[in-house]
C-alpha cells in the first residue's frame, strides 16, 4: 500500500471514530454492553475440569471457589458437587439496549428505597465499588430488576417436604404460579409500562395449590408497588375458611404452608429494599448452580402437557438439586432487617455478576447463627422449553430451602416458561 493511500485510509478511520464518538455523546447514551459479557477463557482456566466430583475427601482442594457453608455440608456427607462447563448467560438484546439508553441516568434518592429516573434495564450498570457507601443498596436494585422476562408462568410446580434426620419424604404439594411486570418492561408490548396502571404497580405474583386435598384451592396474590415505600399488598384465599384474608407484614416471615420457605423468600427476596440495611462485600469467583437442563440427569417424572422431565434431587434426603455447578464471577451482598421482630439477623446473597440473579443465598437467625441455605438452580434458556429459547432470561427450574438447624428441607421442581420474546 502506498503512503498516500495509507494516510487517506487512516484519516477516514479517524473521522469515522470521531463521528461515532460525537454521536454517542450527543445522544446521552453510554455503552454498557460489555458488562453483560463474561471472560469464558478466564473462567475455564480458573475452573476445575468439567466433570470433577467434589466430595468430602477432596473438598479442601477447592475451598477457594466454594462457599464455606457448602464446604461444611459436603464434609458432613450431605452432598457432592459436580463441576459443569462455564457458559455465557447474556440477557435479551432489548434489556441491554434499555441499559445503554437509560442506565446512566438512574440515581438513589436521599432515603433508602428511593429510586429516581429509572426506566428499564439494569439500574446501576457501572462496576460495583467497595468505596461507594451505598453500593449495597444499588446492588439490591440491580437484583430486583435483573432480567427474568417481562412475564412468566409455572404451570406445574412440586414442593417436597423432607426430613433430613430420618431421610424421609413427608409431604408433596402441587402448585402453579405466574408473574407479571406492569412497569420497566423491555420486550413485551407495551414497553416500558402497561396502560391503566393507576396504582403504579410494578409487578404481581400469583400462586395456587392443587394437591393434597387439605390445601387444594389455597391461593395467594401479591402486588408490589413501584414505590418501595408503599407496603406490599397481599391476599390469601383459604378454602377451609372460605375467606380471602389480607397477608399482614408479620405473615410474610412465617412458614408458608408448613414449608421451610417464607413469603419473603420468594424470588430470593421479595421484601422492600427500604426494610433492610444493605452492604456490598466485594466480588469472588465461586461455583454456582448454573447449568444446561438438557445435559442433566433428569427425574422419571414427566410434566403433563410438554415433553419435559423435571430436575432430579440427590444428597441427604434428596435435598440438593442433581445438577452441575459452574464457576461464575459473583458479587457478595448482605442485608440486615430493620424490624426488631424480624426472625432473621441477616441474609447473604451471591449475585451472579453477568445476570444479577441470585443462585445461592444464606439466612442467619437472630443469634447470628446459620439457619437456612437457599439454592436456586438456573438453567440456560436456549436448552430448555421452546418458549424460553432466545429469551435471554435465566430459567429457575429447581430450588431448595434447607433448614440446617432443624435438619429439614423443602425442595421444588418447576416447569418454568416465559412468554415469547417475539
Amino acid at each position: 500500500m502506498s503512503y498516500q493511500r495509507f494516510l487517506k485510509s487512516s484519516l477516514c478511520s479517524m473521522f469515522v471514530m470521531l463521528l461515532l464518538s460525537w454521536t454517542g455523546q450527543t445522544s446521552g447514551q453510554e455503552n454498557y454492553s460489555n458488562i453483560f459479557s463474561i471472560d469464558l477463557e478466564k473462567l475455564t482456566e480458573l475452573s476445575p475440569p468439567v466433570g470433577t466430583k467434589i466430595t468430602s475427601e477432596n473438598v479442601d482442594d477447592y475451598s477457594d471457589i466454594i462457599d464455606s457453608v457448602l464446604i461444611e455440608q459436603i464434609k458432613r456427607g450431605d452432598v457432592e458437587l459436580e463441576v459443569g462447563e462455564p457458559f455465557s448467560l447474556e440477557p435479551h438484546a432489548a434489556y441491554i439496549a434499555a441499559t445503554n439508553k437509560d442506565g446512566g441516568q438512574t440515581k438513589l434518592g436521599a432515603e433508602v428505597g428511593e429510586l429516581l429516573d429509572y426506566v428499564a434495564g439494569r439500574p446501576f450498570p457501572d462496576e460495583p465499588s467497595l468505596d461507594d457507601p451505598r453500593m449495597g443498596e444499588k446492588m439490591a436494585w440491580n437484583m430486583r430488576y435483573a432480567y427474568g422476562g417481562d412475564n412468566g408462568a409455572i404451570p406445574e410446580m412440586y414442593w417436597y417436604y423432607r426430613d433430613m434426620k430420618q431421610e424421609k419424604l413427608e409431604r408433596i404439594l402441587e402448585f402453579s404460579a405466574s408473574k407479571m411486570n406492569f412497569m420497566h418492561r423491555v420486550v413485551m408490548d407495551p414497553t416500558p409500562n402497561t396502560e391503566d396502571n393507576s396504582y403504579k404497580l410494578q409487578s404481581a405474583i400469583h400462586l395456587e395449590a392443587y394437591e393434597p386435598p387439605d390445601v387444594s384451592g389455597t391461593a395467594i396474590l401479591l402486588f408490589f408497588s413501584d414505590d418501595d415505600h408503599e407496603v406490599e399488598q397481599g391476599w390469601m384465599y383459604v378454602p377451609l375458611l372460605r375467606r380471602v384474608r389480607r397477608v399482614a407484614t408479620q405473615q410474610k416471615t412465617d412458614s408458608f404452608l408448613g414449608s421451610d420457605i417464607m413469603i419473603e423468600d420468594f424470588l430470593g427476596y421479595s421484601g422492600r429494599i427500604k426494610d433492610m440495611t444493605w452492604s456490598y462485600l466485594g466480588e469472588t469467583y465461586i461455583l454456582l448452580p448454573v447449568y444446561r437442563h438438557d445435559e442433566m440427569e433428569l427425574t422419571d417424572k414427566k410434566v403433563r402437557k410438554y415433553d419435559y422431565h423435571l430436575i432430579d434431587f440427590h444428597g441427604r434426603a434428596d435435598c440438593y438439586p442433581k445438577i452441575t455447578w459452574q464457576l461464575r464471577r459473583a458479587h457478595i451482598v448482605e442485608a440486615q432487617p430493620l424490624r426488631e421482630s424480624h426472625p432473621i439477623s441477616k441474609r447473604r446473597f451471591y449475585v451472579d455478576a453477568q445476570t444479577n440473579v441470585v443462585p445461592l443465598g444464606l439466612i442467619y437467625d437472630k443469634a447470628g447463627e446459620l439457619w437456612k441455605i437457599g439454592i436456586g438452580g438456573v438453567s440456560h434458556p436456549d436448552y430448555h422449553l421452546a418458549e424460553n429459547k432466545g429469551s435471554g432470561a435465566p430459567v429457575l427450574d429447581s430450588s431448595v430451602m434447607i433448614d440446617v438447624q432443624a435438619r429439614h428441607c423443602t425442595t421444588i421442581q418447576m416447569l418454568t416458561g416465559l412468554m415469547s420474546s417475539e
